[in-house]
């Protein structure tokens, strides 16, 4: 949140901001120092503060910088941070990069992040390596697929449905917030669409969820080569081998018998591969906001994902091929489930 002085008022900002440099590191503990037998164990409170700098080189920054204000004739207080809630040099660092003064930054949230740039590697270039894959590969996909999907004039000519991608925040850590799949987002927008077609029907929301089908794309398990008995026998989905249908009798995943043949006859109409994953039953499964929609809307619902390893570590691993087909798969589900969905009829 930013103060910005124009003309005698004042306005206050929110601005996005993102510092690409690396300018803090979590350092760990050297083995050297940790010979116990139980193990690496990470306690979140005091083993996890971020180092930004030494306090002599703070310092000896914070002389240099009062300097350079006076040499130009401006008041430290301008050059310097007065927040007593934060360093000066973390304010300093964030008001160079949003072009204002430390202490026009009234209150920010902030988070680490992997600066490497992702990487296209591996001996044959065949892997991704790169952060938050989980879930960022799905979103580009959904996205690039909804955009190729209405590439020419005559995209929408037999189109009996509206075709939409949605993004939710906060997935990792329950979806229960303003901007999360657990809000009314997802109902409010649906609603806001039927009714721009027509504002007396007080039924056509409910007609279009029945009639709608929720694609919910997380990233999903592929089998470790150094962990292969995490996986159960005859549900191993590979790197390079497609998209995975995720299923669980407890309803972690909220894909049942009907989405799943909607979302794999798409895949074979395209010979498109497709793999299947069910957890291990002495295996705790995790879950996906596929489950909070299916529930929370009412709309069917069939949990996919592209296979990956080390989900959830600063650096995670993908294949190549796997973003072109879940791309290309969900091109085709966008252009063709409507037609498909018309030639199923389910036994109620």
């Amino acid at each position: 949140m930013i103060k910005e002085k124009k003309d005698g008022s004042v306005s206050y900002l929110h601005r996005l901001v993102r510092i690409q440099e690396p300018i803090m590191r979590v350092p760990t503990l050297a083995i050297h120092l940790d010979r116990g037998t139980d193990g690496f164990k990470v306690n979140t409170q005091t083993h996890l503060v971020p180092v930004l700098a030494t306090s002599i080189k703070a310092e000896l920054n914070k002389v240099a910088v009062e300097s350079r204000g006076e040499d130009c004739g401006s008041k430290s207080s301008e050059s310097t941070a007065d927040n007593k809630k934060h360093h000066s040099l973390l304010l300093q660092l964030l008001a160079a990069q949003l072009g204002c003064g430390p202490n026009d930054i009234c209150d920010f949230e902030l988070q680490l992040c992997d600066t490497q740039p992702s990487i296209v590697a591996g001996a044959m270039k065949e892997f991704i390596f790169s952060g938050r894959l989980d879930n960022l590969c799905m979103s580009f996909c959904s996205l690039k697929a909804l955009i190729e999907s209405l590439s020419s004039e005559s995209s929408l000519d037999d189109e009996t449905g509206v075709r939409m991608v949605a993004l939710f925040d906060h997935e990792e850590v329950g979806s229960s917030s303003a901007q999360g799949a657990g809000s009314p987002a997802m109902v409010d927008a649906l609603s806001r669409i039927t009714n721009s077609f027509s504002s007396s029907d007080s039924k056509l929301l409910q007609k279009a969820v029945q009639r709608s089908f929720l694609v919910s794309a997380d990233m999903a398990h592929a089998l470790h080569p150094n962990y292969m008995d995490k996986h159960e026998e005859n549900h191993q989905p590979k790197l390079h081998g497609g998209f995975v249908i995720k299923h669980n009798a407890n309803q972690r995943y909220a894909t049942n018998s009907v989405t799943s043949f909607i979302f794999r006859e798409i895949a074979e109409r395209h010979n498109l591969p497709i793999q299947d994953f069910v957890v291990r039953n002495d295996v705790g499964c995790g879950s996906t906001i596929g489950p909070i929609l299916a529930s929370g809307v009412g709309i069917r619902t069939v949990d996919v994902g592209a296979p990956q390893l080390s989900m959830h570590s600063i650096r995670e691993m993908c294949g190549v091929d796997d973003v072109q087909h879940s791309y290309e798969h969900l091109k085709a589900y966008f252009e063709e489930f409507s037609k498909l969905d018309a030639e199923i009829t389910v036994d109620i």
